[in-house]
């Protein structure tokens, strides 16, 4: 479709002037690419809690992906979310939605994406009907459009996703939350293009256990593995996937040995899975490798933050055997180095703030490093 001439005469005014330009079918542009190891990290932007409120502004230059939490369902089965910024009596010093949107101005400015992270531990989204995927679809274009974001972060947890009996084949899903939130997301990709920036943080319950259990099969969880159908549809338009690495329960890797949170062997087994790919159980199928550029691992700033926080320097041996092959320990990377490693995700920026940086100072210029 051809853009009309005033188009094209608004885009030419954005480059020239350095400024962004939002509207419907339009998501973010930065100015810059991102570096070849990002900081990702999530900022609290809808509530508060024991770490503070930081303001978008105040984020440090040191974060490369800021993820909005959270933008959440009216109700788990209607598929419309909003996001509701954190209101003054909660947050100390908020800041109006005028200087909210100048902020992310300013940050895409610098070559920094802005999403918007949906769901988190308590935002329930189940799309169990076409309606509810339509209704997904618009309510995050209209969040999206309204703040001008760069894209979309898929964080569903608890029993947003989960698969039905027989629903066997990840490449041909069958159950429906499943085939519409597919459908939903390939609808944004759509909507906004190339530049569209797409992330997801799924616990490892929904990745890596697909390796030894995968949904209800042998009476187990439904949900377990329930996100491998979801990345794999979506793998093509897939921007990163960071694995939260944390509030995890010990994982079978691919040495077939059980691997515990809280250290560098457990980033390194969950995330060679991504690199190598994996057998998928009692299906007969093998989840296929992701790209380099596609994986991440995420943990938690501090120890307040959650549960599997690991210290600076053993995230940093498993940053380390991950994309160069080096100081493995016991472990034998089954997918090789990754050296186009996408970075390092936090829970979160406002922990960290909380701690006095000490997440971003140790690991941005470590991430820098690698590269």
């Amino acid at each position: 479709m051809r853009r009309s001439r005033l188009c094209v005469l608004m885009a030419v005014l954005a480059m020239v002037t350095g400024g962004f330009l939002a509207g419907p079918g339009t998501a973010g542009a930065a100015s810059a690419a991102l570096p070849k190891h990002s900081l990702i990290g999530y900022l609290h932007a809808s509530f508060a809690n024991g770490s503070g409120y930081v303001k978008l502004a105040d984020v440090p230059d040191a974060w490369d992906i800021i993820d909005l939490a959270f933008a959440e369902p009216t109700s788990p089965t209607s598929g419309e979310v909003q996001f509701n910024r954190c209101p003054a009596e909660e947050c100390a010093g908020v800041e109006s939605d005028a200087d909210f949107i100048a902020a992310i101005r300013a940050k895409q400015a610098q070559g920094k994406k802005v999403l918007i992270s949906i769901g988190g531990a308590n935002g329930q989204v189940q799309l169990t009907t076409t309606a509810a995927r339509d209704a997904f679809v618009s309510s995050v274009s209209a969040i999206i459009d309204k703040y001008g974001l760069d894209g979309l972060d898929v964080d569903f947890e608890g029993h947003s996703l989960s698969l039905d009996s027989g629903d066997t084949d990840f490449h041909k899903p069958t159950t429906p939350v499943v085939v519409n939130l597919i459908s939903a997301l390939q609808s944004l990709k759509s909507r906004y293009g190339d530049k569209f920036v797409l992330t997801m943080a799924p616990e490892t319950f929904f990745v890596q256990v697909g390796h030894q259990f995968y949904g209800g099969s042998g009476g187990g969880d439904a949900r377990t593995g329930a996100y491998l159908p979801v990345i794999y549809a979506l793998r093509d338009a897939l921007t990163v996937l960071h694995v939260q690495d944390y509030n995890s329960g010990p994982v079978m890797g691919l040495d077939e040995q059980y691997h515990t949170m809280g250290g560098a062997d457990f980033h390194i087994a969950m995330t060679d899975m991504l690199k190598a790919g994996f057998t998928v159980a009692d299906t007969g199928q093998t989840f296929p490798a992701l790209r380099d550029d596609q994986i991440g691992f995420g943990v938690p700033a501090t120890g307040e933050a959650g549960n599997g926080y690991t210290p600076p320097a053993d995230v940093q041996t498993a940053l380390t055997c991950l994309a160069k092959g080096t100081g493995c320990g016991s472990y034998t990377l089954r997918g090789g180095p990754i050296p186009g490693l996408a970075g390092l995700m936090t829970w979160s920026i406002n922990w960290d703030h909380f701690s006095g940086w000490a997440f971003q100072d140790a690991h941005r210029p470590f991430l820098d490093s690698l590269s």
